[in-house]
């Protein structure tokens, strides 16, 4: 059983996130890698964790792909791929700073960053902005594309959190279900591809661990139980509104803030 424990926390968790991120185009990663990082070293967990995402993002480009908005992705994801790398250059430059508070909970202790509460609070703001309803009706014109690419990347690199960011501005556009999600999966995909990139430039230069034999494994369980998860979600797809997208990602995007912020993701 002891054996079976990590393929089963790993594929419960991929499975019920990947369907629920259909939607809201993020989540995976967020709540993927903590599991994972039971299992394994962190450092293994993180790139494990970037094998799923990109492999569910590979699949919901097949599958919906073809909804994307060209001009969304050109405009938006093309920024949002460049800044990201700013964005890690700049992590770097604050991640000596101390924590502002530690606790303990349980076995494990608890962490409040500057980096976290900084990028907490703006996703707490930005989850305002779908759940008030003053605010939720508020749009962004396509000329300011480029600059919300910039920002979603640049805080996407120095967080991690690129999805939780990208799906906050693109909500505010004129789009369907199946075109924010495709949309959402296609910009997802490219910086998917860059991570992956720049994680095996480390493993080569000998800067970074790689997967041993038996953690392809799991790292395959995560990505069959993904791909079960996002086809669940396909076939509710065309019953899901705009409006309760938006919904959705406001409440992650709160859940997901008031956990990055106490320290505990």
């Amino acid at each position: 059983m002891s054996e079976l424990l990590p393929h089963l926390a790993v594929g419960l968790t991929a499975l019920g996130a990947a369907g629920l991120t259909l939607y809201s185009g993020f989540g995976l990663g967020t709540l993927l890698l903590p599991v994972f990082a039971l299992f394994v070293p962190v450092e293994i967990a993180v790139g494990a964790t970037a094998l799923v995402h990109a492999a569910s993002n590979l699949l919901k480009v097949a599958v919906l792909g073809r909804h994307a908005d060209r001009g969304l992705v050109l405009r938006f994801g093309l920024p949002a791929l460049l800044a990201a790398f700013a964005g890690a250059a700049a992590l770097g430059s604050v991640a000596h700073l101390e924590p502002l508070a530690r606790y303990a909970l349980g076995p494990r202790e608890a962490q409040i960053t500057p980096v976290k509460l900084a990028v907490a609070l703006l996703m707490l703001a930005f989850a305002l902005f779908e759940l008030l309803p003053r605010l939720r009706g508020l749009r962004f014109a396509r000329r300011h594309l480029v600059v919300g690419g910039l920002l979603s990347g640049f805080f996407g690199g120095f967080s991690g959190h690129q999805g939780a960011l990208r799906s906050a501005f693109l909500v505010k556009f004129e789009l369907s279900t199946p075109a924010f999600v495709g949309t959402n999966a296609v910009i997802g995909f490219l910086v998917d591809l860059a991570r992956l990139g720049t994680y095996a430039g480390f493993v080569l230069a000998g800067r970074g661990g790689a997967l041993a034999p038996g953690q392809w494994g799991l790292v395959a369980t995560g990505a069959l139980a993904a791909f079960a998860g996002i086809l669940l979600g396909r076939r509710f797809l065309h019953k899901v509104t705009m409006s309760a997208v938006q919904t959705l990602t406001g409440v992650l995007l709160a859940l997901i803030a008031l956990a990055l912020g106490a320290g505990l993701i």
